[in-house]
């Protein structure tokens, strides 16, 4: 070796410790629906072999989502711009929606055994970092309980989405973009509106028979919720909208 030179030292991936999403992991499932099981895909990051999610082997041809969990097969991230401009990797949106392709029996409350909201074949939105994600049948799926899906969406556009249970779809109220004393605000400067409007409300909570409890805000309605609150999208008309349940609402306006 000559003098004054460095040679990295050899890297070994199997020195790597064991994640999620690192190193596939196999689980076993009832065996029920008529899913096959394909190749699974894997991808390269700077070396090492990392799999996009628990990998479950394609010797398991079926799985059975149990209790009130479901099982949806996400939506591909879409790779290009409206304007048709190819986007790479880092710079696509991670989706939130998906197909269910399965669901459980449901749940026991009380003496009432409480079917799944949603159906086989439905497009749903989920919450962020819901659920475990696996790579099952060739595709990359998700299984979660049905509280963290977040509405019904068979549209492209967050406007139309039917909200679940106790969620709100609300309409964010756009930012002031000037002080009190007349000065501009810059983008970064502007504080993040906590007001909008109602555009959907969910069926209600069930209590503990099993029925369901309206809630108190109807669409419509001008709330204030928390701020840090619920789940944002972006609508095709570039309004800002959220998703959130509603014990995040504080008040009612009007």
């Amino acid at each position: 070796m000559a003098s004054g030179q460095l040679t990295a030292p050899a890297f070994s991936a199997r020195l790597v410790p064991s994640f999620e999403g690192l190193r596939p992991s196999a689980a076993k499932f009832a065996s029920v629906g008529p899913f096959k099981a394909g190749s699974l895909a894997q991808r390269s990051f700077r070396g090492l072999v990392v799999r996009a999610a628990t990998v479950v082997a394609p010797k398991y041809t079926s799985l059975k989502p149990l209790g009130d969990r479901v099982l949806i097969k996400i939506k591909t991230a879409e790779e290009k711009t409206q304007g048709g401009i190819l986007l790479p990797t880092t710079a696509q949106t991670k989706p939130q929606g998906g197909e269910v392709v399965a669901v459980g029996e449901g749940r026991t409350i009380g003496k009432s055994q409480i079917e799944i909201s949603v159906k086989t074949g439905s497009q749903v939105v989920y919450s962020k970092y819901a659920g475990t994600e696996l790579e099952f049948s060739g595709s990359n799926h998700l299984i979660l309980k049905e509280d963290d899906i977040l509405g019904i969406l068979e549209t492209d556009d967050v406007k139309d989405l039917k909200p679940l249970n106790e969620r709100i779809l609300i309409k964010v109220a756009e930012a002031e973009v000037k002080t009190a004393g007349g000065l501009l605000l810059t983008e970064a400067s502007k504080e993040k509106p906590s007001i909008g409007t109602a555009i959907a409300v969910g069926p209600g909570p069930l209590d503990d028979e099993g029925n369901r409890k309206p809630l108190s805000v109807s669409a419509g309605n001008t709330v204030m919720y928390s701020k840090y609150a619920g789940n944002d999208f972006k609508g095709s008309d570039g309004s800002d909208y959220i998703v959130l349940r509603a014990s995040d609402v504080m008040a009612v306006l009007s």
